[in-house]
Formats: C-alpha cells, structure tokens, sequence
C-alpha cells in the first residue's frame, strides 16, 4: 500500500510523464494523504494497516489527527453532538474506548435471556443485576447509550431477543438519569423552579424511550406566545408585553392590560388552536404527559394549567397554581400584589377553556364548600406532587398488566424521590415489588426506611420482610423448569406449536404461541369465570399461552383457535422475550424458549409448509397491513 503500483517504464496522465516505480504514497503531502485516508470506503481496520507501514503513516494517522476523527465521526454520528466543533481530541483513544464499551454491552445484553427468562410473563421485571453490570463500566453513559440504540435500530424483523433487553436496559439508565436531573431541580430555590420543567422531567420519565426535551416543549410554547402576541398587536400596538423578548422575566403591573393579555390568550389557546380538556378519556395517562397535550391539544386540568401559566409568565402576566380539590385551577390577583383574601382573586379554569371564577363559583365545580386554605398559591413541588399523585391513581386504576404496574412503579419512584418519607407510597412500593415477585433486596431496604420513620408499621413491615426473605432464599434454589416434547404419550393432543401465528374463532384476536399445557392448568375460579364449561372438550383439552396484538396475554383454549390465514407480525411488547425473529410466516423461538419445547420448531416448520407454500411473497405483509384487532378486554369464553 505504500506504492501507486510496479508496472515497468513510464506512465503518462494527462500528458504528464512519471514513473509508478519512484512515485510513493508517503511522498505526497500531509494534507493530500489525510484527504485520501479520509474517503469513506475506508474503515478503521484499513487505516490501523496503513499506520503499520511506516513511521510517516503512522505518524499520518495520529491519535488527534483528522483521519481518525474522521473514523470516529464516521462510525458513531449520533455522538458528534458530544465533542464540540474542531475540538483537539485524542480520536483513536475514544475509538478503542467506545469499541469496547460496545462489544462489553453487547454482550451482556447477550447474557440476559439466559439468566432472567421465565416462561410465565413477569410484569413489572427488574434486571438488577445487569444494569448494575453496565454501570460498574465506569464509561460516559452516552457511549452505553448509543450502543443499546444500534442494537435497536438493527433489522427490525431479527434479533428480537436482543431488542428486548437493550430496550429494558436503556430505559432503565434513562430513568436513572432523569432522577439525577429532577433531584438537582428540587435543589434549586422555589422561585427558580419552573412547573414546566417539572412537568417536563415527570413526563420524560414516565416516557424515558420518547424524544422529549425541555428546549423542544419550550420552542412550541414560544410559537404559541407569539400567536397571542400577533392577536394582542391587532388589538393594542403598543401593549408592552410585545416588548418582551424570549426568556425575560417582565411582569405587567396594569390590570387593563393583563386582561388584554389573557383575551388573547384565550382566544389563540381554545379557538384558534382548539385546546380543550379531555371530558371523554380523562383517565388516560397522555393526558399528564405535557408532549402529549401539545400534540392531541387535550388534558386535564393541572396539566392546562402549566401550559396555559406558562404562556401568561411569558406574556408578563403572573398566575399562580391553586391546588383546588378534584379540579386544579389558576388564579389572578385584582388587587396589589401581596394580598391573601381569597375575593380578591379571579380563579381561571383551563380545562375549562380559560373561564373565570368567583371563590363562590370554585365551589360549583366540585360540588361542596371548601375552606380557605384550598385556594391559596402552591409551590412547584406541591404541582408536581399533584400531577405525578394523579399517575399513581391511574396505574391503581389500572387492569394488572405490563403497562398499568409500569405506570405504578414510575409513578411511586417518582413521587417518592420528591416526598421520600412517605410511608403510604414507600409501603405501597414495598408491596408493590413484593406482589410481582421482584427486586427482593429493594423491597428489605424500602422496608427498613419505613420501620425507621413510623415504627407503628411493624406489623406490615415484620410480614413482609419474613416473606420477602423466604423469597430470596427461594431464588438461591431455583426449580428447573419442565421439558416439554410433543412426543411423549401425554401430549399427543397437543396440535399447535409454539412459534404459530394464530386467530382466536370467537373473539378474533391475532396472537402468536409461546406455550402450551396438554389440559388446563388454571384454578377452578378461572375456569367458572372464564366458563370453560361451556366448550366442547372443557378443561380436558390442550391450552395455549399466547400473545395478543392488543398488548395482553391470554390462555386459550385448542379448540378456540385456528391458523391464522395469513400470518402477521404480532405487536406485543414481550415478543422478543420469547422468539428472537420473525420469519414471514412464523416467529422463530429464542434458545431460552426451544429449551422449554425442544421439538416444536420442527412441527411450526412442517406446519408453516404445509399451510402457506401457495402463499406469495409479501402476501403476509399485505394482510397485516390491513388487518385490524377488535378485541376487548372482557373474560370472554377461552
């Protein structure tokens, strides 16, 4: 490589006589080999061969040079926001570095199938140990980072398994590093809190995979600040609120204008822009998160009331937030500030598209009379216990699955680093854990916190910390779990193979097998409630555990469910814990899984052949474009 080439005599380029033989690649100068070293084709494998020809290419490709920046850059773009612009930067450190923290992450997301697979669904799961692996790296967490994201944005149709556990992982250092910020926001002084950013750290947490960031939900305000500054222009010229620039902290003194101000804001939030609140699915958890209130333009009142307070502060108007019970309000002083007489005050309801209220009229919201003290000003913290209390109410609402104990789990972790002596919430945390069977050394050290505050907790305390140490002891001696093959004589009514992509005959539910019983195994309450009694074959039948595309799991009945026509992908959010691809017409079991039925990928393959070979290619695809599930979530008969 350190020659043009070795033909014999001379070459002509261009008119330009000159002989190969004597021509060398280190005879050209520095800038011209860089740009050379730099073409895109090349890798870093190519440019560590041409460091190793010499001392003058080694030298070429030094460590702070340009062509290993540019390797650098090549490889990993999502990090170049990191290193700010023609930074000096040891580049071939930083490679080797974010090499190995890669093929050090990759493999143990590797190793997590192997030592945390479980059969049954474990809702709410903790992967303790491995975060705890990635941490003890001691790397920049950007690195760990972008490594979880490649594994991710890989061929979406492979290494499901893969996917699955670097999703986990990444949400959880996510999560961490959001409690980082929302401590460091609780630290600073309560003037300096703002409730949208607050609102803004609850909702990247409960959301930690979603793009959402502070300077993002503050230029959309900005847009919208200056909607009403357009709408005040036609209507007041010289309104000094268009004096305000973007981050100044002006507030108007002129209750004329203030009311000029909030018109217009009334006008361009509830009639131009269509805010409303969200009267027909109040209890959905998108209505708190402050990204998803900008994008459907509907919410509850608390989270209207940060969106509309923040554009009044923007505007120069100053509302505070009253912490009014069962529906949160703003409210607008008429008098000198510094006045506490509750009639002094207009109350200004944004789920209520702006409207304003007498203290008296407060009191018809709800129903019933209030005390003084429900209309006084709150903090920030206090808006953010309110927001994150209302979550927890919700994922207590919830109907036990993976996505209302997420929203549980969130919602304590996040109240509780803002109030952390709570006892209610630390012992509902406690039992919370202890119910989904997880995590037992947080639930010993949730459980000593709360002896400490209150000792009168013993009782509850002492039964679940005996419990919670049988537990852990339990998992010192984990049973082995059973083999089962198709062949032996017990299973031979066993029809279906795990892997199949399947329709529900009664319901019409698409899901996929990842398990089966030759009978039913559930309790004698379940089959009444499930009235298993009124199939043909009743309990005395094989059953199925399947995954649903509506995001549940279920247990199905043989005689229930049928091939589906034309196989789909299911979009269940634990499909890559048990199959690690899907292969047009069938999911492919993990290795985890195959162990647990050794013979069933050769009856799926059989059965996929002999159902589908007259099936186009991209026949699936176009039935799963089309396909829609209208199941509900009511014990129908399985």
């Amino acid at each position: 490589m350190a020659t043009f080439g070795a033909k014999e005599g001379p070459t002509s380029l261009n008119g330009i006589n000159f002989d190969p033989q004597t021509k060398k690649l280190t005879d050209l100068p520095t800038e011209l080999l860089e740009h050379i070293l730099c073409f895109p084709v090349l890798k870093h494998v190519d440019i560590c061969n041409v460091s190793c020809c010499c001392k003058w290419l080694h030298d070429v490709c030094h460590g702070r040079g340009k062509v290993w920046g540019h390797q650098y850059k090549l490889r990993w773009p999502r990090l170049q926001r990191f290193y700010r612009q023609n930074e000096c930067c040891d580049w071939l450190k930083e490679y080797k570095m974010r090499h190995r923290v890669g093929i050090q992450i990759r493999r143990t997301v590797e190793s997590i199938s192997k030592r945390f697979f479980t059969e049954v669904p474990c809702v709410g799961q903790v992967l303790g140990d491995s975060f705890a692996e990635i941490e003890s790296l001691g790397m920049p967490e950007h690195f760990c980072e972008d490594e979880l994201l490649f594994i991710l944005n890989s061929d979406e149709r492979k290494s499901l398994t893969l996917k699955y556990y670097a999703k986990k992982i990444l949400y959880f250092l996510r999560q961490q590093n959001i409690l980082k910020h929302l401590k460091t926001f609780l630290e600073q002084p309560a003037e300096q809190q703002s409730a949208l950013e607050g609102a803004v750290l609850v909702d990247q947490y409960c959301n930690p995979l979603a793009d959402v960031t502070l300077d993002s939900i503050s230029a959309q305000l900005d847009e919208m600040a200056e909607k009403v500054k357009k709408m005040l222009r036609i209507k007041n010229p010289s309104h000094p609120s268009l004096r305000i620039a973007q981050g100044d902290h002006f507030v108007i003194e002129d209750f004329e204008l203030q009311r000029q101000v909030v018109c217009a804001l009334n006008s361009v939030l509830y009639e131009q822009l269509q805010y409303k609140g969200n009267e027909f699915d109040y209890y959905n958890p998108f209505n708190s998160y402050i990204h998803q209130v900008l994008l459907c333009r509907t919410g509850i009142p608390i989270s209207l009331s940060v969106l509309y307070m923040t554009l009044a502060h923007k505007l120069g108007v100053q509302l505070e937030p009253v912490n009014f019970p069962n529906h949160f309000l703003l409210r607008w002083c008429q008098k000198p500030r510094g006045s506490e007489d509750i009639y002094d005050f207009v109350y200004i309801d944004a789920f209520g598209k702006g409207k304003q209220l007498t203290a008296k009229e407060c009191e018809y919201l709800i129903g019933h009379q209030v005390t003084a003290d429900y209309y006084s000003a709150i903090s920030t913290t206090e808006v953010l216990l309110r927001m994150v209390g209302n979550l927890l109410n919700i994922g207590k609402r919830g109907e036990g699955n993976e996505k209302s104990y997420q929203l549980l789990r969130d919602s304590l972790d996040l109240y509780l680093t803002i109030s952390p002596d709570n006892v209610q919430y630390l012992l509902l945390q406690a039992r919370l854990y202890f119910h989904l069977g997880i995590w037992p050394e947080k639930v010993l050290d949730i459980l000593q916190h709360i002896q400490a505050l209150d000792p009168s907790q013993h009782g509850a305390v002492g039964y679940l910390v005996q419990h919670t140490l049988e537990h852990i002891q339990h998992k010192k001696h984990p049973v082995t779990p059973e083999v089962k093959r198709r062949s032996a004589s017990e299973h031979l009514e066993v029809k279906y193979s795990v892997g199949l992509i399947m329709k529900h005959k009664r319901s019409g539910y698409n899901c996929v097998i990842y398990g089966w019983d030759p009978k039913c195994t559930m309790s004698q309450e379940w089959i009444t409630t499930m009235r298993v009694h009124q199939l043909s074959n009743g309990a005395k039948q094989p059953f199925y555990n399947v995954l649903v595309q509506d995001g549940t799991c279920r247990y199905a009945a043989q005689e229930n469910l049928e091939p589906h026509s034309g196989p789909l992908e299911i979009g269940h959010p634990e499909v890559g814990r048990y199959f690690t691809e899907f292969a047009d017409t069938h999911y492919v079991a993990n290795e985890e899984l195959q162990t647990r039925y050794p013979e069933d990928m050769n009856e799926t393959l059989g059965t996929v052949q002999e159902l589908y070979n007259r099936l186009t290619p991209g026949s699936g695809s176009q039935e799963q474009a089309s396909a829609t599930d209208q199941t509900d979530h009511q014990a129908t008969p399985v």
